[in-house]
């Protein structure tokens, strides 16, 4: 197997480990939010949005896991900066999906951007993804 492909099948299965730990980190966190719940709804107001959000969100763990490598990174310590860096940066986006998403919309969910236990959720969330990330990349 490739250098490549290696990295995406270890980003995508550290996403999937992630989306494994939802259940978790909501009871944790005392929220109803979730990653996968966040893309797929976003994304298919059908039945169909956790297949959806599932795969959107093994693509992105892929595309990522590609990213990390390519730029050098190895290790836990570092694939968890980067999982953490990456949230901090995409955190302000949440003000799109507080416009858009249907359970912020109608409810369900309180607006997302300022909600500190949707924030410790994402932190914890990314720091499993970094952590198992940065355990299955090769180190060279």
């Amino acid at each position: 197997m490739g250098r490549t492909l290696r990295a995406a099948v270890a980003g995508a299965a550290a996403a999937g480990l992630w989306a494994a730990t939802e259940p978790a980190l909501r009871r944790t966190c005392r929220t109803g939010y979730g990653e996968v719940r966040l893309l797929g709804r976003l994304l298919t107001p059908g039945p169909n949005w956790r297949q959806v959000g599932l795969a959107v969100h093994l693509v992105n763990g892929a595309m990522f896991g590609v990213a990390f490598d390519r730029l050098g990174g190895r290790g836990v310590r570092q694939a968890v900066i980067a999982a953490e860096l990456e949230n901090a940066v995409l955190w302000p986006t949440l003000l799109v999906a507080d416009r858009l998403h249907p359970d912020v919309r109608d409810g369900t969910w309180t607006p997302l951007l300022h909600d500190r236990r949707v924030l410790a959720q994402e932190v914890a969330g990314h720091a499993v993804f970094g952590t198992v990330l940065g355990l299955l990349l090769p180190a060279a």
